[in-house]
This record gives C-alpha cells, sequence and structure tokens, in this order.
C-alpha cells in the first residue's frame, strides 16, 4: 500500500472517528442540561419543552453517529473493494472513453444515494413524525425522490461530459476553464433556481395584500431593498418547521416565507425575521459567500489538476487510470478535508450571522428578534445547550442563548 493511498484510508478513518466523538459530546451535553431550563429563558420555554427539545436532539445525534459510522465504512469499501468491480461491470457496457467514465461517476452516485435513502425514510417517517414535524407522505416523499435524482441527472451528468471534454482537449489548462465555467453556472442557478427549479418541489402563492404585507413592504423600502416578490411556501405539507429566505440575484431576488411561519409568529417577529435575511443582503454577505464558494471550488480544482496530471492515482488503488475513477477517489477523499475545514467555513458563517442580528436590531430593535429566535428554538426543538466543540464544528448559525446574549448588549 502506497503512502497516498494510507493517507486517504487514515483520512477518512479518523474524519469519522471524529465525528462520532463530536456527536457524542452533544449528546452528552445535552442529557446533562436536560433536567433544567437555562435560566435565560426560564420566562419563556417550560421544562417540558426544554425535555421535548433534549429528546428530538438526542435523537437525532444518535441517529448521525450511526449514519457517520456507516458512511466512513462505506467509503473506505468503495475504495478498497467495490470500484474495481464495478468498473469491470461498467467496462462491458460503456463504450471507452467519455461515456465510460461519466457512467463510473454517476454509477458511484447512484449506488451511493440508495445506501443513505434508508437514513433519509427512517428520518421523515419515524424521527420527525415521532416528533410531530412529518406531514410529507408516501407519495410526496417518492415524488420529491424521483425529481430530485432526475435533476442532478439533467444537471450533473452534462457537466461530467464538459468536464472529461475539457481534460482531453486541454491537459494543461482545462481546470482553470472548468473552475470558471462551474462558477459561472453556479451564479447563473442563483437566478434560474427561484424561478425554475423550485417550483418544482413547492407552491409559492403572493402574499396577499394586507396589513403584514404592508409592513413589509415599509421594511423592504427602509433598508433599500428591491425584490420581484413576497411569496409563501406551502411548506407544512413536507414539514411542521418554520423559516424564511430570500434568494436570487439582481432583479430576480424574492423574498419567500414559510406558511409555518406566518402561522406561529407575530407580525413583529416576522418583521425582525426580514430584517435578519435583508442584513445579509446590505451587508455584502452573498458576495462574500460566493467568493468563498468560488475560493474553495479553486482549491478543488487544483487537487484535481494534480491527480490527474499526476497520473497512477487509480493505479495505486489497484484500478485502471479512468478520469471517472480518479474524480471518485478524489471527491472520496476531499470529504475529509472539509469536515477538517468546516470550523473555519462555520466561524464565517456565524460570523455573519452575528452581524445579520445587529443589523435586525438597528431596524427593528432588539425584543422582536429576540421573540423571534425564542419562538423559533422552541418551535423547531433547538436545544438551547449545545455543546460547544460541536457547534464549532457543525454550527453554521450561532447557538440561540450565544445570539440572544449577543442582542442584549446595548
Amino acid at each position: 500500500m502506497s503512502l497516498i493511498v494510507a493517507t486517504i484510508y487514515l483520512a477518512i478513518f479518523l474524519s469519522g472517528a471524529l465525528g462520532v466523538y463530536l456527536k457524542r459530546r452533544q449528546a452528552a451535553s445535552v442529557i446533562a442540561h436536560r433536567e433544567r431550563v437555562p435560566v435565560d429563558f426560564a420566562d419563556q420555554v417550560s421544562l417540558e419543552e426544554h425535555k421535548r427539545a433534549a429528546d428530538y436532539t438526542l435523537a437525532r445525534t444518535r441517529l448521525d453517529i450511526i449514519e457517520t459510522i456507516f458512511d466512513t465504512v462505506v467509503a473506505i469499501v468503495w475504495l478498497a473493494l467495490l470500484l474495481a468491480p464495478v468498473y469491470a461491470l461498467l467496462a462491458q457496457i460503456a463504450p471507452p472513453g467519455l461515456s465510460r467514465s461519466v457512467a463510473v461517476v454517476v454509477c458511484v452516485a447512484a449506488v451511493g444515494y440508495l445506501l443513505n435513502l434508508p437514513f433519509t425514510i427512517f428520518s421523515t417517517f419515524w424521527l420527525e413524525a415521532r416528533f410531530g414535524f412529518n406531514r410529507t407522505t408516501p407519495g410526496i416523499f417518492l415524488r420529491d425522490q424521483v425529481k430530485g435524482a432526475a435533476l442532478k441527472l439533467v444537471l450533473v451528468v452534462p457537466l461530467l461530459y464538459g468536464l472529461f471534454a475539457l481534460l482531453r482537449a486541454m491537459p494543461n489548462l482545462w481546470w482553470l476553464f472548468g473552475w470558471a465555467a462551474l462558477m459561472a453556472i453556479m451564479i447563473a442557478m442563483m437566478v434560474v433556481y427561484p424561478a425554475f427549479i423550485a417550483p418544482l418541489f413547492n407552491k409559492f402563492t403572493p402574499m396577499p395584500d394586507g396589513p403584514m404585507k404592508t409592513r413589509i413592504e415599509a421594511l423592504l423600502a427602509k433598508c433599500g431593498f428591491e425584490s420581484k416578490g413576497l411569496f409563501v411556501m406551502d411548506a407544512s405539507k413536507r414539514s411542521a418547521h418554520g423559516n424564511a429566505y430570500f434568494s436570487g440575484l439582481g432583479k430576480a431576488k424574492r423574498i419567500v416565507f414559510f406558511d409555518t411561519l406566518l402561522e406561529k409568529h407575530t407580525p413583529e417577529e416576522i418583521e425582525s425575521i426580514l430584517a435578519h435575511e435583508l442584513g445579509h443582503y446590505k451587508l455584502g454577505h452573498i458576495a462574500q459567500l460566493i467568493a468563498q464558494s468560488a475560493a474553495l471550488t479553486f482549491l478543488g480544482f487544483a487537487v484535481l489538476h494534480w491527480a490527474f496530471s499526476a497520473g497512477g492515482l487509480a493505479n495505486q488503488f489497484d484500478l485502471p487510470d479512468d478520469p471517472g475513477l480518479v474524480l471518485v477517489i478524489i471527491l472520496t477523499a476531499m470529504g475529509p478535508v472539509l469536515h477538517l475545514l468546516s470550523p473555519l467555513t462555520s466561524w464565517l458563517s456565524r460570523r455573519a450571522e452575528f452581524q445579520a442580528d445587529a443589523f435586525a436590531k438597528k431596524m427593528v430593535g432588539a425584543q422582536p428578534m429576540i421573540s423571534a429566535l425564542t419562538r423559533l428554538s422552541r418551535d423547531n426543538l433547538s436545544t438551547l445547550t449545545p455543546d460547544r466543540l460541536y457547534a464549532l464544528f457543525y454550527y453554521s448559525h450561532p447557538p440561540v442563548p450565544l445570539r440572544i446574549a449577543q442582542l442584549k448588549v446595548v
């Protein structure tokens, strides 16, 4: 076994072990604080609600531990045992060249999706249902899975053909052109997604005229935000969780409220949630996110360029030197790297959330935002006592107690 192969196996194992360790810490923290509501929330969250949130968090964390172990074993088994026979089978079906390389990647992705499907089904129809969140019927779930798989094929297969064609035509510069093309497609998708893709899964209805819409439009004018419209999404067809977001770029920007959010929150809370989302736009967080994605994607293409140029990476796993196999190996190995980078990316995300909270405080005051965060935490059964190290790796948003404490600072 070569040093590179041993390093990849070790990285996958250590990443999985770290994930299990962090999730066990999260479970221990939640258990340790289950019997007492944090002092700052004693007037807003009952002990029964706090315990229920703890039980929900524990159930999700324990499922995540099992899935992490499963994913780690599957990644190693793919590289050590399965890729060779899968490639041999595809070699009898797909002609040599671009089609075979694309078939390898698609086949591995499809098998991976099927292997993880039981976890999705269990999470949706047992865990989420047990705590009163799931509203998805088997029919809706099946249609979503079929639509999602078809959409991925439509989008990913041409990209793979383009990638491997560039690699063949421009051995030295393909990765720069590939990176630039992928970033252009990602930015274009931010415009296309809200108008054409999201409606494939949910119904978006223009917000009806009334006091709430008038209030929101006044806030938009105050913030200098122009959008293509205010929409209500039928999130209640699938889940009881509530949220709001805006999507798109330029004139295609639209603001979306989950119907579950509008049902449970006061007008002041809804206004504060929107002010927070507008803060991301006004403070340039969207551009920062695009720049961050561009940097990580550039790094990924640089690694791919090295892997394809070095030659023999697949051979070191006793596999043919097919670009599709090399791509699968690199994508599998990059998982642990991204896991280790998650504290940095999570820190950047949490910093942006604090800044957006401060913007909302400036626009509508601290109390509506505090009330909204407390209600969101209570309604979504989010734990108020997460483990700090776990949160460092897995929380893209700061824990609610930290956000509220920051909002209370004069």
